[in-house]
């Protein structure tokens, strides 16, 4: 179902262009929904339209893919929880700093790659250089997700690693719904386009976005259709 979600704007204007971004709303998507190009053509192939561009949010991908974790199911390592200690935690999402979270980053980006990460930090903080620890750990590192308050349980009390292959599941949902697709990072922090298949402009998807007209906490909508108007 098309509608928007409560306190974000339906439309968006864009160098003299507006642009409706309409929420899908869907089930709980679990683990269970195993097949992320099925579950999200389920919802989406009879609605768009041409010209339309299909968004959906990495974390649900992320979800089916047996990529998010409840916390209490990460063992954190020492070095995990010492580390996590020195990351900001910013109000709209504690990133790294919990041990859980800085565990996946870990995993995903190896110990070797944190660890210098965290020294160039450490080093270029004094001097006002801020952003070099993602800069050097990399976009795995960027895209774990950690539990937050206000998202729909059960994961409020969950971590997530970013998606495997974004870029391949756009383009396969493409194919099937035969419409521009993006696999998105979208927060009130900013947007990253993960994944993308032909016929999407990135820089365009991304002003498109910044809002993040999804939402991040209960509406159940990890989908959306762009639609110029």
């Amino acid at each position: 179902m098309l509608q928007p979600n409560p306190h974000k704007n339906l439309v968006i204007e864009i160098n003299g262009k507006k642009y409706a971004r309409y929420p899908v709303k869907t089930h709980l998507i679990t683990p269970d929904d195993k097949d992320p190009v099925e579950t999200i053509c389920k919802y989406a192939k009879n609605i768009v339209q041409k010209d339309d561009i299909v968004f959906v949010s990495e974390k649900v991908i992320a979800v089916m893919q047996g990529r998010s974790y409840q916390i209490d199911e990460i063992k954190a390592s020492k070095i995990a929880t010492q580390l996590s200690k020195y990351v900001y935690r910013n109000p709209a999402g504690i990133g790294l700093a919990m041990p859980e979270t800085m565990q996946l980053a870990i995993e995903e980006a190896g110990l070797l790659r944190i660890l210098f990460a965290a020294f160039v930090a450490a080093m270029t903080k004094p001097f006002g250089i801020k952003g070099m620890f993602y800069r050097i750990a990399g976009d795995k590192a960027r895209s774990i997700d950690g539990p937050v308050p206000y998202a729909i349980p059960p994961y409020n009390n969950y971590a997530s690693k970013g998606p495997t292959n974004p870029k391949k599941i756009a383009e396969n949902i493409s194919a099937e719904i035969n419409i521009p697709t993006a696999i998105v990072d979208a927060n009130d922090l900013g947007v990253r386009i993960l994944g993308a298949s032909k016929g999407v402009d990135k820089k365009l998807l991304s002003k498109i976005l910044k809002d993040n007209p999804l939402g991040q906490c209960d509406e159940c909508t990890p989908i959306g259709i762009i639609r110029e108007i």
